[in-house]
């Protein structure tokens, strides 16, 4: 077990403290499984092998310097890991019904006085399968680290290693591995261009052939200063009926997958990445939705806050949070599925090498200092900025086994701050491509409208990728 009384760190104090009314922040996840399972192999399962993990034994206690975790004396397996029972309504099917029950979920707050995380079993779907519904507040661990967890629990998953696995403390590894070489950077820059060198520093940056690595440095400097300044005087994002205040319930959507194969076939074609051409079908789909709801979104753009991850993948069993922040803007009034595609990889391209990452999670590490009020202000900084929080996780590429049986369908949501409404996830799964919507009731009361776009968008893509000339590529 680890130590009695551990400081939790300052980014996931952060986490901690950013529930509100609207938004509490837990990652929600579903798996479906086949053939179905029972509760006592879930209790057994989840005995041997999650609670390798110390912290999902360890409650949070709130002090005066933040928050530390400690041994839940009273903790019980039973209140984990629970049974649901579905119940559909008259014309309801048992699918519609786990997606209105995952919604309320998404809204129930975790008991502050044990562990925060839940696991719901509906043992039976009616169809001979399962589902597994997974609840872990986000101050245990980020997205990557979750998934090296839920791996670590299916059949010949790995166990965690022995050793410590809390991080050093975020404030240190902040400043030993990002802020201290960054800063250097910077004055080496600032230095460079006060000399009157016969060559900017914006030439520089674009240089063809860096001569040495000072001419590196001073590239990777100017950029920090241009993505402060890019961060600090970002507009607040395009105004919809998906931006304003939320309220205090949730919807949950998905759809069927797509084959990764049509994907990738699609993205060769049009000389695009995987995520290019996702990301496209999303910014197509929600731009449609709007459309029909009679909005006019001619020429409008919004922005997506996309997680980056900032912690090499073998280290994910420390858990923690250690990832940043992207504003990417997605080109929702343009029509033409071709020209939106090469928009967003124009977007993508713009976001490469970017310090903005850093510079968020610099921000949510000292929110973490901050009286709560203080921290809702600053935290709100990225609800102006943005329409939606968007994931997009590659998965294994085979499908998972579990207790015996298949995982056939994963699906998961990351929590929304702020007064941002909507979340966006993408998931690659063996061999499929899921795509699911979280929103708020108040601003998008139908997510099901945006899912149901999603893959007419990409078959649109698809048709004119098979229109090409074989072996050749768009001009």
């Amino acid at each position: 077990m680890a130590s009695l009384h551990e400081r939790m760190s300052k980014v996931d104090t952060a986490w901690l403290r950013m529930d509100t009314e609207s938004n509490l922040m837990m990652i929600v996840g579903v798996w479906r499984i086949r053939p179905g399972i029972q509760l006592a192999a879930l209790r057994e399962r989840i005995e041997a092998r999650l609670l390798q993990y110390p912290r999902f034994q360890q409650k949070v206690l709130e002090d005066s310097l933040g928050a530390q975790w400690v041994e839940d004396e009273d903790f019980d397996i039973a209140r984990h890991v629970q049974a649901e029972i579905l119940l559909p309504l008259r014309g309801q099917t048992a699918e519609e019904a786990l997606k209105e029950r995952v919604g309320e979920l998404a809204m129930q707050a975790l008991d502050p006085a044990h562990p925060l995380w839940q696991f719901q079993l509906v043992e039976e779907m009616g169809d001979g399968s399962s589902a597994l519904i997974a609840r872990i507040h986000h101050c245990i661990g980020d997205g990557i680290a979750l998934i090296a967890v839920m791996l670590s629990i299916t059949d010949g998953g790995r166990a965690p290693p022995k050793r410590q696995q809390q991080a050093r403390d975020d404030q240190d590894w902040l400043t030993d591995s990002l802020l201290r070489p960054i800063s250097a950077m910077t004055i080496k820059a600032i230095g460079l261009a006060g000399k009157s060198m016969s060559k900017s520093v914006d030439q520089m940056m674009h240089a063809p052939h860096p001569i040495d690595n000072s001419l590196e440095m001073a590239r990777l400097g100017y950029q920090a200063v241009s993505d402060v300044a890019a961060f600090a005087l970002m507009a607040d994002d395009s105004p919809t009926r998906l931006k304003g205040k939320p309220g205090r319930a949730k919807r949950v959507a998905w759809g069927e997958p797509l084959p990764l194969d049509a994907v990738k076939a699609v993205g060769k074609a049009m000389n695009a990445s995987i995520n290019d051409v996702l990301l496209s079908c999303v910014a197509g789909a929600i731009g449609r939705y709007l459309q029909e709801k009679g909005d006019d979104v001619g020429g409008q753009e919004i922005r997506a806050m996309v997680p980056v991850n900032l912690r090499p993948l073998e280290k994910a069993y420390q858990l923690g949070n250690r990832f940043g922040l992207v504003p990417l803007v997605l080109p929702i009034g343009i029509e033409n599925p071709v020209e939106r595609l090469y928009a967003v990889k124009a977007r993508m391209q713009e976001l490469k090498g970017s310090f903005q990452p850093v510079l968020a999670f610099g921000l949510l590490s000292v929110a973490g200092l901050l009286i709560k009020p203080v921290q809702q202000a600053m935290l709100n900084l990225f609800a102006k900025k943005a329409t939606a929080v968007m994931t997009n996780v590659p998965g294994p590429a085979e499908a998972l086994k579990f207790c015996g049986a298949t995982v056939e369908r994963v699906m998961f949501w990351v929590p929304q701050s702020g007064d941002i409404g909507v979340g966006v996830s993408i998931l690659t799964y063996a061999g499929h491509v899921q795509f699911g919507l979280i929103t708020d009731s108040t601003l998008c009361p139908d997510p099901e409208g945006v899912i149901a776009q999603f893959t007419p968008e990409f078959n649109k893509l698809l048709v004119l990728a098979l229109m090409l000339p074989w072996g050749s590529e768009p001009d």
